[in-house]
């Protein structure tokens, strides 16, 4: 990729994200067959420097997904297989006593942890207890880790990519709604096609995987995420996002569906991360404006984890796509 993406105009910057956007997806399809749309969300949050949280049944290449995004990049990654015994520390790092060999003083010295990196992979987060759940909070939102009163930034890019099972309940432990709320975006991986499962099959019994190149490096992902917030969008695709949001809250004048089915609503990070990535998704689309469709695009990923249903929607086995998919009947672009 040539040039400095920082000093690209509007045009140059959208062919420059659109040829960055194939030669990943080309990578990635060296070893991930189909699932094209949990590939454009990654690609999306990767872009405007979002974490995800990919939620799907075992053997659907979640943690492999994630691992070929790492080796196409040239960025550090580290994995974490999250368990019940995990303590924060095995992710942040921990205070180290040791002698100083030229004054012979004892000094505590920070052993840094996996989650200095540009990649984290917390492999089955909700497998391990909310305090350590919890010990990923401070970096996802602030990029440092605290530890003896010091604070230790983080390398950028950082991006924390999370995966979760949805069908085994035992041994498990639900991620706070706090957790939850910084990751940009809960995504559903499903069950390939018959096409795409005879692919499958076919590409892992016969051979080693073709290898995959490193396309970009972590100061072309970082020139990529700081030109995503300048990308312009429609006042109505805001104006959008803000409703779609404020529409999930119970309370006076809410809807009838969600005055009866849910119990909390999302918060203002999720109107943000709807037009962030809004702004992502048009720029990796090849345009240099972001518009309500990319608002729309992005609904049900953005806001799918944030909204809490209550007892009654449990009782009549209401799910969260059904609630906001009748947001999204009611709420219309103004």
């Amino acid at each position: 990729m040539s040039g400095n993406i920082d000093s690209l105009s509007g045009k140059e910057l959208v062919a420059s994200a659109v040829e960055a956007r194939s030669r990943i997806t080309k990578e990635i399809s060296r070893v991930i067959v189909g699932q094209g749309k949990v590939v454009e969300l990654l690609l999306v949050s990767l872009f405007s420097r979002g974490h995800g949280l990919f939620i799907g049944v075992p053997g659907l290449a979640k943690t492999l997904l994630v691992h070929t995004l790492a080796d196409a990049l040239d960025m550090n990654f580290s994995r974490v297989q999250f368990t019940p015994d995990l303590m924060p520390s095995d992710i942040t790092g921990t205070e180290i006593l040791e002698e100083d060999p030229t004054s012979g003083k004892r000094v505590f010295n920070f052993v840094k942890g996996p989650i200095f990196t540009n990649i984290l992979l917390a492999d089955e987060i909700n497998r391990t207890s909310p305090k350590t759940q919890a010990a990923l909070l401070q970096a996802m939102q602030e990029y440092k880790v605290s530890a003896g009163g010091t604070d230790h930034a983080l390398a950028q890019p950082f991006l924390v990519y999370a995966t979760q099972n949805p069908i085994e309940q035992e041994g498990t432990y639900p991620l706070p709604e706090a957790q939850l709320d910084r990751f940009m975006f809960s995504i559903e991986v499903g069950y390939p096609d018959a096409e795409e499962e005879m692919e499958i099959v076919s590409r892992t019994t016969s051979g080693d995987p073709e290898p995959v190149a490193k396309v970009l490096g972590p100061e072309e992902i970082l020139s990529f995420q700081r030109a995503v917030p300048k990308v312009p969008v429609a006042d109505v695709a805001v104006k959008y996002a803000v409703d779609l949001v404020r529409a999930t809250r119970p309370g006076a004048g809410a809807l009838k569906a969600v005055s009866e089915w849910v119990a909390w609503g999302a918060g203002p990070r999720a109107a943000q991360h709807l037009v962030l990535g809004a702004k992502a998704r048009a720029l990796l689309d090849g345009r240099f404006a972001a518009g309500p469709e990319d608002v729309k695009a992005l609904m049900l990923p953005v806001l799918k984890h944030r909204v809490v249903p209550n007892f009654r929607a449990e009782a009549q086995r209401v799910g969260v796509d059904e609630i906001i998919g009748e947001v999204a009947e009611k709420i219309r672009v103004a």
